[in-house]
């Protein structure tokens, strides 16, 4: 019977397993998790989970009865020691489990401050997986102070949650505005005002110099060589793919774990998925962090296990919530040069990304219909014009049409 392991139990290897039994493959299936709980959402950790609004159970993304019922191996809290590509085996602490087809689902891992500045004082949290947001849910008390390093959504959904609750947030971030890296101006101008709105503090264009604190952290040092007191700290300066396992195998690394364009890897009968691995897009390369790859890719390569043969053909979508503000992104916004502004009332806007006459990304905030139909225009090549994108009189969806 043939056997195939999946190792990472979140988001894309969930859906691996699933895909793989509800397309009928009948051969055996493992999924192994580093975490002691079964495959949960990690969006809601950050937001409603935070806040209290979510119970563990409801994060779960099937019933653990789920696994059983469809005969996968669930192995929860089990880290995998080595991969023997020419054997075919994958090394679990005294066992050494044989597989025809492997996909590394294994994620991304944050990015950390270096002990040398005090990124191993207690009181330091990363947001990446469930035992991170119980170990900080605690200090969430009204009147306490945070201070968030990084300006990107991660700190920014973080510094939401605290500020909702009552703790008084202070945000750095070294770069020039928040969302340098991943957004227009306008976005960037259109959260620093929501945030100070709800009281945040945000000090843009100055930088992290080291933590304060003897055993704890107490407060930090910037280097514009301001000080702040901090009762904890929240870092959110990006992730990085979790290729450890893969490298040490031999796999082939290119910011990522490199597959082709049905999820294969440099290694035969080894495949991968989700935001550990690169892949070809638009005759490039690209890894995106996001949940809908880590779904729809994994289902590729389950359907490519079953002898598919489909390429993977990415359609980018993005979202994050703050406050009662949703922000939804369609497309991919690099190499962008104008950026249009609609604005359809007070509570709603949306900023579209040109490169020259190409729409290539929109953001839009409280305006789904205008994410909707930008990421459908996106998506069948359609490129509307500027002006009529502009006019809050124009019909979007008669654009579509067009």
């Amino acid at each position: 019977m043939s056997q195939v392991i999946v190792i990472g139990a979140g988001q894309a290897g969930a859906s691996c397993v699933a895909k793989l039994r509800n397309s009928g493959f009948d051969g055996g299936i493992t999924l192994i998790g580093a975490e002691p709980v079964p495959p949960y959402q990690r969006p809601p950790l950050s937001k409603a989970y935070l806040m209290g609004d979510m119970t563990l159970d409801r994060l779960f993304l099937r019933p653990e009865s789920f696994y059983a019922e469809h005969d996968i191996n669930l192995r929860m809290g089990h880290r995998v020691d080595a991969i023997d590509t020419a054997a075919q085996t994958v090394t679990l602490g005294d066992e050494v489990l044989p597989y025809d087809d492997l996909v590394l689902t294994t994620g991304s891992v944050p990015n950390r401050l270096p002990a040398a500045i005090g990124g191993d004082l207690e009181g330091v949290f990363t947001v990446r997986d469930l035992a991170d947001v119980d170990a900080m849910a605690p200090r969430f008390a009204e009147g306490a102070r945070v201070l968030i390093v990084g300006g990107g959504y991660i700190g920014l959904e973080a510094a939401a949650v605290a500020a909702k609750l009552g703790l008084k947030v202070t945000l750095v971030e070294m770069a020039d505005r928040i969302l340098q890296r991943v957004a227009a101006p306008e976005t960037s101008d259109f959260f620093r005002d929501l945030h100070r709105s709800h009281g945040v503090e945000i000090l843009e264009g100055v930088g992290l110099d080291h933590l304060t604190g003897t055993g704890a952290v107490s407060g930090a040092k910037l280097t514009d060589g301001s000080e702040i007191e901090a009762d904890f700290v929240i870092v959110g300066v990006g992730i990085r793919p979790s290729i450890a396992l893969a490298e040490a195998a031999g796999i082939e690394i290119e910011n990522g774990i490199k597959v082709d364009a049905q999820g294969r890897t440099s290694a035969a009968h080894v495949w991968a998925a989700g935001d550990c691995t690169s892949f070809p897009h638009q005759g490039g390369r690209i890894r995106l962090e996001s949940v809908p790859n880590a779904i729809e890719q994994a289902e590729c390569v389950a359907q490519n296990i079953m002898g598919a043969g489909e390429d993977y053909l990415a359609k980018p979508w993005f979202w994050s919530d703050q406050y009662d503000i949703k922000l939804q992104i369609g497309g991919l916004n690099t190499g962008y040069d104008r950026v249009v502004t609609r604005r359809t009332d007070e509570d709603s806007v949306s900023f579209w990304y040109y490169q020259g006459d190409q729409l290539l990304a929109v953001d839009a905030m409280n305006d789904p219909r205008g994410y909707m139909v930008g990421k459908r225009m996106i998506e069948a090549g359609k490129s509307p014009d500027p002006a009529l994108i502009e006019d809050p009189a124009t019909n979007l969806k008669a654009l579509l049409k067009a």
